[in-house]
């Protein structure tokens, strides 16, 4: 039996947005110590807040300041924290209902241990110590002995220096292992073949194979050597660096119809400037030495493809 291929991968895309008055007021009041609400047409002060009304809705503006402490309505132990996440040690996921507002706030209770933890117990925030406008400057929240006595206040939202925009990062860190139909598939990479499988059915060739054919759902078994040389299909011009690729833009990325292949694929376009790219461009392989799968692809120096051999493929 061949060896199980698996690869650790990291999926990882820092979200940058602009913020609204509402939003920018919530998260300047974190850097500030004010936790900001705002309140609905019929009374209720949603925290966090949002800029309309989830049902019905209704733009929202009406800000108003919530207490720093609240009561769990809800919570899930966490007994083996992962990297970034708010505390390295076990904590608690809590909903938060603040004093003065009626939804939960998501985040995290500082506690011994889940014996330590209950719904209905009070907690209060304990503020980061370094602040700079982003829901972490809610550190985390701790038990807290007191009563509910703070009533919503009215609160201009008004701040010196508001922060109008955020970066979110997002990041998955899993173990990828393929199975049988791609593991064929990057075992032929590595021999500088690409191998694709056809549908016994519509007896379409897909590349990379899934195992099964998406239109007719049926298992796929039949291996089909496909390529090397394809076409563009659709391309685009990438302008915007990616911190972990050392490729210099702008550049190309494009839809390659490998031929043989009813699926294009995906690869960068090399060897030719990027606004001599054009659909229908012939285009083949390049690899380099021990590498695993096609740097790029180049032109082949082939009259262009007629629109109509691979206008099923866009």
């Amino acid at each position: 039996m061949p060896d199980v291929l698996s690869a650790p991968l990291v999926v990882e895309f820092p979200f940058t947005r602009s913020l609204g008055p509402v939003q920018s007021a919530f998260l300047t009041g974190l850097r500030e110590r004010t936790v900001l609400g705002v309140r609905t047409g019929d009374g209720k002060v949603l925290v966090p807040p949002v800029e309309y009304d989830p049902v019905t809705a209704e733009e929202l503006r009406e800000l108003t300041e919530v207490a720093t402490t609240g009561t769990v309505t809800t919570w899930a132990w966490n007994p083996a924290p992962r990297r970034d996440q708010p505390l390295a040690a076990p904590f608690a996921w809590v909903l938060v209902k603040l004093d003065g507002a009626d939804t939960a706030l998501l985040h995290v209770l500082d506690a011994p241990g889940p014996e330590a933890v209950n719904t209905g117990m009070r907690v209060r925030i304990r503020w980061a110590p370094h602040r700079t406008g982003a829901i972490t400057d809610i550190a985390c929240f701790e038990p807290y002995e007191g009563e509910v006595t703070a009533e919503s206040t009215g609160h201009s939202g008004e701040f010196t220096d508001p922060v109008t925009g955020i970066v979110t990062p997002a990041r998955l860190d899993y173990t990828y292992a393929p199975g049988r139909a791609q593991s064929a598939y990057l075992n032929a990479l590595s021999e500088q073949r690409t191998v694709g499988e056809r549908c016994p059915s519509c007896r379409k060739v897909y590349v990379p194979p899934r195992g099964a054919c998406p239109t007719c759902g049926v298992a796929t078994a039949e291996q089909v050597e496909v390529g090397p040389r394809g076409t563009v299909t659709t391309y685009c011009i990438v302008n915007i660096k990616a911190k972990s690729l050392d490729i210099e833009v702008p550049y190309v990325y494009a839809h390659i119809a490998l031929d043989g292949a009813d699926l294009a694929l995906h690869g960068r376009i090399g060897g030719i400037p990027y606004d001599q790219v054009r659909m229908g461009l012939r285009v083949e392989p390049v690899w380099t030495e021990g590498g695993r799968h096609p740097d790029h692809y180049r032109p082949t120096g082939e009259p262009d493809a007629d629109y109509d051999a691979y206008k099923e493929l866009l």
